[in-house]
């Protein structure tokens, strides 16, 4: 069995705490950052027939940041 290889090369940017909000809308829509991103590059760059990829509902996001703000207090809580 070979080891998995991917086709293309990774990519690095900078994104601050909203990356963490981009994974729980991609999980909420059952897909990954990834296939989200290459969608909004192939519909930026105007790929025949690219669409933008359907959004999350806002409620998701919120829920995602309520946790891990909650997450947060428990480590900045003495004796976590």
């Amino acid at each position: 069995m070979s080891p998995n290889v991917p086709k293309t090369p990774p990519r690095q940017i900078r994104i601050g705490d909203a990356w963490y909000d981009f994974d729980a809308g991609a999980k909420a829509l059952d897909t990954e950052r990834a296939a989200v991103i290459r969608e909004l590059i192939d519909w930026y760059i105007r790929e025949p027939g690219a669409k933008l990829p359907p959004r999350p509902d806002r409620n998701v996001i919120l829920e995602a940041r309520r946790e891990r703000a909650e997450e947060a207090e428990r480590k900045a809580q003495p004796g976590s």
